[in-house]
């Protein structure tokens, strides 16, 4: 097995520089717990930037027991929103990474690696829905599986799962799949709550509920892309803002945030620059067929990311020849997770580890 890290918080400091090696090696391991079902094991990983360089990551990878982990398949897992701060993060919240990720997955015998992005939990800012960072993290944590040295192997196939700031971490995984790790099994993705256009997203927040999930996207997009130079759109009031939030978990954001908009915190809206609308078409779904089915729900009242940019995902795929299952439910966003799109979501990847052919509803999208 990879050398077991510090504990407490020391763990997630990467080596600087970092060891030599390949996305998804992984540099230090703790056994993070052990239950009747499964160990879970504290990981920090390599992965890469959303513009090529290498990064080190951290996460989970929770190994099923009584089962022949030669032939396990793995569920890598993209958390929802938690927020900007490194105490927000996956690995270090239990009990609300057990809500983003159905411990359903472990009762059926998968392995389980999730995810906690660029910057959560590891030093620097969380590049907050910045979809290229995010499918590179997403993968690579399956990839850290296999690596760990507990038995699980290279040609274990890969399900991809994730909801809201997830979903859209899982679909960018699907996308780049083919290109940034062709060697992973990939065999399926479940993936709800899909913010796939960020420049719609971006104006249906705008003085919404959610408005502090559009902040925390500008914010996740300068670390990405420091080009960008969020400050200099900033007004007193913006520059206070960001600086009281930058380690705000989810429940502040929504509550300091709700039913603000762009023009109160800046002196120009950055959104509407062309650098801007740049890379946030570079990082809307859409570009690149999935290369395995894909499951994709979303709730009709969803007040937080619009229904209609997801159904467009599910005609867009469907052109470029992907086999998509689209379920809409009557939830609103937070409804979405846990609800009936959640549980076939489950079943989905159940049937894909068990080699069950994939249907799709692709006739309906009008594509």
């Amino acid at each position: 097995m990879p050398p077991e890290g510090p504990a407490g918080d020391a763990f997630y400091t990467p080596p600087n520089p970092l060891p030599p090696g390949r996305p998804g090696d992984v540099i230090r391991q703790r056994r993070l717990s052990d239950t009747a079902t499964a160990t879970t094991y504290l990981v920090l990983y390599r992965s890469t930037t959303a513009t090529g360089a290498p990064m080190a990551v951290s996460g989970t990878v929770a190994v099923p027991k009584g089962r022949n982990l030669a032939t396990t398949p793995i569920v890598s897992s993209a958390p929802g929103t938690l927020g900007l701060g490194d105490n927000c993060a996956a690995s270090k919240n239990p009990l609300i990474a057990g809500v983003m990720t159905p411990s359903a997955f472990v009762e059926k015998g998968f392995a389980v690696a999730t995810t906690d992005y660029e910057g959560l939990g590891t030093p620097g800012t969380h590049t907050y829905v910045v979809g290229r960072s995010e499918g590179h993290a997403v993968l690579d944590a399956a990839r850290a599986a296999q690596r760990l040295g507990v038995g699980l192997r290279a040609t274990a196939p890969v399900g991809l799962f994730g909801y809201s700031q997830g979903g859209g971490g899982a679909a960018w995984a699907a996308e780049l799949a083919a290109s940034y790790a062709p060697e992973l099994q990939v065999k399926g993705t479940a993936a709800g709550g899909i913010p796939a256009d960020m420049v719609a997203v971006g104006k249906a927040l705008d003085g919404a509920l959610g408005f502090g999930f559009l902040a925390a996207a500008a914010g996740g997009f300068d670390a990405a892309y420091p080009e960008l130079d969020l400050e200099k759109y900033l007004n007193a009031a913006g520059r206070q803002a960001f600086a009281q939030n930058q380690n705000a978990c989810v429940d502040a954001l929504i509550l300091n945030f709700a039913f603000h908009r762009i023009a109160e915190y800046t002196t120009t809206n950055p959104l509407q620059r062309p650098e801007w609308q740049a890379r946030l078409r570079e990082n809307s779904l859409g570009g690149v067929a999935p290369s395995a089915p894909v499951y994709q729900w979303h709730g009709f009242f969803d007040e937080i990311l619009p229904y209609d940019q997801a159904a467009a995902l599910w005609r867009t795929w469907c052109r470029k020849g992907v086999k998509v299952t689209f379920q809409g439910t009557y939830d609103e966003h937070v409804g979405g997770l846990a609800g009936s799109g959640l549980t076939a979501a489950v079943q989905y990847l159940s049937d894909r580890f068990a080699g069950k052919p994939a249907g799709d509803n692709c006739a309906l999208s009008g594509a």
